[in-house]
């Protein structure tokens, strides 16, 4: 029988493709999502009716906070693997939106984690930020450089994730994998981030908001990058190391990696490619960088690459250009 595995956050950006390129492999694939309305939810709508036009994929619109009905999808279906990419998204959210942050990423998450423990999932993968290194790590980022310092709650959850998923993977020997996104872009992409909302305003001829004098950098990834790492490494699972009670030989099955292209650039530099390539010359408001932004992203990724073998790394104007053709294409915009 095809492998089945779960996708929460299946008609999200990253969970979209990941289930695409599962289903292409042949696997069975069943997908939750709660279709929130962070952004809009046409595109999600857009996004789970292609996936619900495919053989051997499943869906269930629930809410992962929701204890008993993530206990009845763990029931009724035969998972071996999970990807867990379902979350409250975004840095900038004002205060009376943070229990969105807890509920999801905290509440939500311990619900994922426990299943898993209870059915003995094979691998746990599921999606940390590289918004955990705050302002201490020198770039490139290191897995191993600290990150505990994070600027603002969604990385606080974020990192949170991180040793929640070691305590269980120590305690019961469930495998897990998390995975540092580095800014992902693309086609059906989200549009609060940057390429999407640049795109967007310079089309319209709206003036975009460029944070301090431009200089910000971000390691932009590409979604094909991105799910190409994740289907590589659910199949390589941690492996435990179980020693007698309490002997320090026990290893827990829990490793975290980054996966960025490892090429940052600046946003003035992403604002002139897609000046570039949309033909158009943006109009630039330049405002106060938030405290909540990082001045700077950058992945190391030799890590990842030491397990999955040389990650794929779109040059970040060919992905700018799929995801422009794309964006016309779906917005019916003449090129």
């Amino acid at each position: 029988m095809p492998t089945k595995t779960l996708v929460t956050g299946a008609a999200g950006f990253i969970g979209f493709h990941t289930v695409l390129r599962l289903l292409k492999r042949g696997e069975n694939v069943v997908g939750i999502d709660n279709m929130n309305a962070y952004y809009d939810t046409k595109l999600k709508e857009d996004r789970l009716a292609i996936l619900e036009g495919k053989n051997n994929f499943t869906f269930y619109r629930i809410s992962i906070e929701e204890h008993a009905e993530v206990v009845k999808v763990f029931e009724k279906e035969d998972f071996v693997r999970v990807i867990h990419l379902a979350a409250q998204v975004g840095v900038r959210s004002p205060p009376s939106e943070f229990y969105r942050y807890v509920s999801s990423n905290l509440l939500g998450f311990s619900n994922i984690l426990d299943s898993c423990r209870v059915h003995r999932i094979q691998h746990l993968v599921y999606a940390s930020s590289s918004s955990v290194y705050g302002n201490m790590a020198v770039p490139p980022f290191k897995v191993k450089d600290n990150a505990n310092h994070p600027q603002n709650l969604y990385a606080a959850t974020k990192r949170s994730n991180e040793l929640m998923a070691y305590s269980y993977s120590y305690q019961y020997q469930l495998p897990t994998t998390g995975l540092r996104f580095f800014t992902v872009y693309g086609p059906w992409g989200r549009p609060d981030m940057a390429v999407y909302s640049f795109t967007d305003k310079i089309v319209s001829g709206q003036a975009i908001d460029v944070y301090g004098d431009g200089e910000i950098t971000r390691d932009f990834t590409y979604v094909d990058d991105i799910v190409d790492a994740i289907i590589k490494i659910v199949g390589k699972p941690p492996e435990s190391q179980i020693g007698e009670s309490g002997s320090m030989a026990t290893k827990a099955p829990s490793q975290i990696f980054n996966i960025g292209s490892g090429r940052p650039v600046s946003v003035n530099q992403l604002v002139s490619l897609l000046e570039e390539t949309l033909g158009k010359r943006a109009v630039i408001q330049f405002k106060p960088q938030p405290v909540e932004d990082m001045p700077i992203t950058h992945a190391d990724i030799r890590d990842l690459e030491d397990i999955i073998g040389t990650l794929q790394t779109t040059q970040l104007h060919d992905g700018i250009n799929q995801f422009i053709i794309w964006y016309r294409s779906y917005h019916h915009i003449d090129s």
